[in-house]
């Protein structure tokens, strides 16, 4: 009997490997529509995710906990790509749970803010721009 295919997983962030792990059974990712799982033999896909807890299990390790911020995740054969800008790894659910309530997601809230300030500073500028133009 062939041994079981596993997946090896790599958490990016940019500016290191946050994760390198090989032999990995499964993954569950969040994203809008909710959380989904990857096993070994899995379609390929690309999906979208949402600052929340990824969690992987290895036969060696067990299930493991990462708070992960948005970003990506791209599954080609048995290689599984994260991409996202923040991890943090830790034991205690709770606390990560807490730290991607607190800190990612606090983030999005500030950069809703920036955002919109950048919006309404650009409007400005083009108005004045026209009436520039007009006279």
């Amino acid at each position: 009997m062939p041994a079981p295919t596993l997946m090896s997983l790599k958490v990016l962030l940019p500016f290191e490997v946050f994760v390198d792990e090989v032999d990995v059974m499964r993954i569950v990712a969040e994203t809008r529509e909710g959380a989904f799982g990857l096993l070994p033999r899995r379609l390929d896909c690309v999906a979208a995710l949402t600052p929340g807890i990824l969690v992987y299990e290895t036969a060696a390790q067990g299930e493991l906990y990462l708070a992960v911020d948005e970003g990506v995740l791209v599954k080609s054969g048995p290689q599984v790509l994260v991409s996202v800008r923040r991890a943090l790894g830790g034991a205690d659910l709770a606390q990560l749970r807490d730290a991607v309530e607190q800190e990612f997601m606090a983030l999005d809230e500030h950069e809703q803010d920036v955002r919109s300030v950048m919006a309404k500073l650009e409007s400005g500028f083009l108005r004045r721009f026209v009436n520039l133009q007009h006279e």
